[in-house]
């Protein structure tokens, strides 16, 4: 099982609303590395659900629900994505660039990347700092 970690604006569509819905449509992304990631996700990968804008922290796990299929005509890609717990305590982008482990985080060297992959160390270390 692969890990990854996704990033939305709170304000636009955060955890509540992923846990409120049950699962959503992770569409829309128009980065061709972004897209990469999406086409490698499988049904039952993890993710760190992160809240980039004002929040800038981890909050939530979801899992993949479904694997990409076809998002527009142009190679876009989607996935299904449902909320499996929130983080007993979120942590910060600030806790993650201070963290051991967590310096070659793909998230943290490219910080626009809206879907990214995260290593099973780097995992072991968002658990860790989140207190699960």
């Amino acid at each position: 099982m692969a890990h990854w970690l996704l990033k939305s604006e709170p304000d636009s569509y955060g955890w509540d609303d992923l846990v409120r819905d049950g699962g959503t449509e992770w569409d829309g992304v128009r980065n061709h590395a972004a897209a990469k990631h999406l086409r490698a996700m499988a049904v039952g990968d993890d993710a760190i659900f992160y809240h980039s804008g004002k929040d800038k922290a981890a909050v939530g796990i979801a899992r993949i629900a479904r694997a990409a299929q076809a998002d527009g005509d142009e190679g876009w890609v989607s996935v299904r994505v449902e909320p499996d717990r929130s983080l007993p305590r979120p942590v910060t982008l600030a806790a993650m660039k201070a963290a051991v482990g967590l310096q070659d985080m793909a998230m943290l060297r490219q910080s626009r990347l809206s879907v990214s992959p995260v290593t099973d160390g780097e995992w072991t270390a968002l658990m860790r700092l989140a207190g699960e």
